[in-house]
């Protein structure tokens, strides 16, 4: 008596049929991506192997020094050494490599995507929905098309992490161009400035540290599917995490979670001080 009626929809078979078209007509472009995307990983990852560790470190206690403060400089340095001494180091290099070359992907698309829909109100609003649709949807469910676009390894936990962090970068930039003083822009433009004079010089600088925001949760996002991203195949520190729960390891699951931990605080803490940083400067130049 409470069973539901006896009516079934199709809609998960039509998603099927779009995904083997897309795959069918856009082989070429897939594979192109496919192409560019490993050898960036290949070639971020080889050069941070090749780099001696010691420089490493030391370029990441500047970086902490410089944003921060030397205190954080030197703990951000002794977080990377005790990385190190797990034996975990080229996996490390191998996670940092394809956050890098993902979080690059995302602002090279969010970016100029954000920028169109602070512009564009009816482009903002069909773009809306399917950001949400992007934010909470499982993670799982991106591994499935990544495994059929590109197959096992780091590609698709690119295509993968792309989906998922790709959100907040696009939302925090239309926020932040929505968000300039009209005054300012309404004053420009009694100056005669053309559209892409106000974006360079006075919407993108005010409106940089909201954008530098949704970078840093665009970056800490992509660390979050590092582990889900093993899944695909890619390897890191994910892949490490995985091997631990399949083998009950508690000793390299420790040390792997905790160094993702750590990259984590670092990237967090780099990030929010590029963005103080900025916000100083612009506000000494006021």
């Amino acid at each position: 008596m409470g069973n539901f009626p006896d009516i079934t929809t199709n809609l998960g078979d039509y998603a099927d049929q779009f995904v083997s078209f897309l795959d069918t007509s856009l082989r070429g472009f897939f594979d192109l991506i496919y192409l560019l995307t490993s050898r960036m990983i290949n070639v971020i990852d080889d050069f941070l192997v090749w780099l001696p560790w010691w420089v490493f470190i030391i370029a990441i206690i500047l970086l902490g020094w410089y944003f921060k403060s030397i205190y954080a400089g030197l703990l951000f340095g002794v977080f990377i050494f005790l990385i190190g001494t797990f034996g975990l180091w080229a996996d490390m290099m191998t996670t940092i490599a394809i956050i890098v070359t993902a979080v690059l992907t995302c602002l090279i698309i969010g970016i100029p995507v954000g920028i169109l829909m602070a512009y564009n109100q009816g482009f903002s609003n069909v773009l809306r929905p399917i950001l949400d649709a992007m934010q909470t949807m499982p993670s799982f469910v991106y591994l499935i098309p990544a495994i059929f676009f590109f197959g096992l390894g780091n590609v698709s936990a690119i295509f993968a992490t792309l989906i998922y962090a790709l959100p907040p970068v696009i939302r925090l930039t239309e926020l932040a161009i929505r968000g300039v003083d009209k005054e300012v822009i309404e004053s420009a433009q009694s100056f005669g400035s053309s559209r892409w004079q106000m974006l360079r010089k006075i919407q993108l600088p005010q409106a940089l540290p909201t954008i530098m925001a949704g970078v840093n949760q665009t970056t800490m996002m992509a660390l979050a599917m590092v582990v889900i991203a093993s899944m695909v195949g890619a390897s890191g520190l994910g892949e490490q995490v995985l091997v631990s729960i399949n083998r009950i390891d508690i000793a390299l699951g420790f040390e792997a979670g905790i160094s993702i931990v750590f990259l984590a605080i670092i990237i967090d803490r780099i990030t929010n001080g590029v963005a103080d940083k900025f916000q100083k400067h612009r506000g000494a130049g006021e």
